[in-house]
């Protein structure tokens, strides 16, 4: 191994074929858009160099502004929800599961194999109320709460957290897996010190499994905050960005504008937007990991 990596011929095989397909997939894209944002208009149709007036564009636009809102408000909910019910799923796992934990397992994971299309079909059935009653409206209707039966997706207040509790059901399985290896990797000696030691519950939690999870739990957040900046599928296949603009994401909003309103110059400023809203936001959550040498 020593000989490999002090050969920089080697080094250069294994880097060099990445770095190619890397730069290709990333970041000759990120050029070209940053080419295209100087331009009015999309190419041969009014196309015109404009400087920087895209820029000044996106602190104006409100529509802009809406779908930033709609995504700080997605990612805090869903970021959260995805990461700690992971946690608290693979902490169910390895602590309470006793029978059948494979069956488990592989039923909460299932979800993150399905095709969102069919999981937006899914949960607009369930959040239905015309020409019948979905499961969540039947359900509250059988308990007498027939106040809160409302169209969950048809109303603005509602629309943009009924699509938060989707993708967190979803992702659920993806997170709780990824928990319930590092925590398997935790020694049982270490546990079971702590237990002798009358630290149990919430305290062997916090003093003993969260610090050594951090490091983890920072990738989950940077994977969770990566996927839901760039919401764009589950909201089309559930409410296709409405009623109104209630979810309507700045993904949904680079679309529409590039390729439904012929704006490429100015949706790919909002694309190139998205993408150092993602370098910063991770970096953001990076400078929280902490990295221990135990000797």
């Amino acid at each position: 191994m020593k000989n490999v990596l002090g050969n920089k011929k080697a080094i250069a095989l294994f880097v060099i074929p990445g770095l190619v397909v890397y730069s290709c997939i990333v970041m000759l894209p990120v050029i070209w858009s940053f080419y295209y944002s100087f331009f009015s208009g999309s190419p041969g149709l009014k196309w015109e160099f404009c400087g920087l007036d895209n820029f000044k564009r996106l602190f104006t636009d409100n529509n802009f502004k809406d779908a930033l809102v709609v995504n700080v408000k997605y990612i805090a909910v869903v970021m959260l929800g995805q990461v700690g019910l992971g946690l608290a799923m693979a902490l169910m796992f390895k602590f309470w599961l006793k029978k059948g934990k494979n069956i488990i397992r592989t039923l909460v994971f299932f979800p993150v194999v399905l095709p969102t299309v069919a999981v937006g079909q899914l949960f607009s059935k369930i959040y239905e109320i015309q020409p019948n009653y979905g499961l969540l409206n039947s359900l509250l209707s059988a308990l007498g709460l027939t106040n809160l039966v409302q169209p969950w997706i048809g109303q603005s207040k509602t629309a943009l957290w009924c699509l938060c509790a989707m993708d967190i059901w979803t992702a659920i399985g993806f997170y709780a897996v990824i928990f319930y290896g590092a925590i398997l990797d935790i020694p049982d000696d270490v546990i079971e010190a702590a237990r002798i030691d009358g630290c149990g519950g919430f305290k062997l939690f916090r003093y003993i499994m969260a610090p050594l999870l951090h490091s983890i739990t920072i990738v989950c957040l940077v994977f969770s905050f990566s996927g839901t900046v760039k919401m764009f599928e589950s909201s089309m296949a559930l409410t296709n960005g409405g009623p109104g603009n209630a979810t309507r994401s700045l993904s949904m909003y680079m679309y529409l504008t590039s390729f439904s309103y012929n704006k490429v110059g100015y949706g790919s400023v909002i694309a190139l937007f998205i993408f150092f809203l993602c370098i910063i936001g991770s970096s953001i959550i990076k400078i929280f990991d902490r990295t221990e040498s135990y000797y």
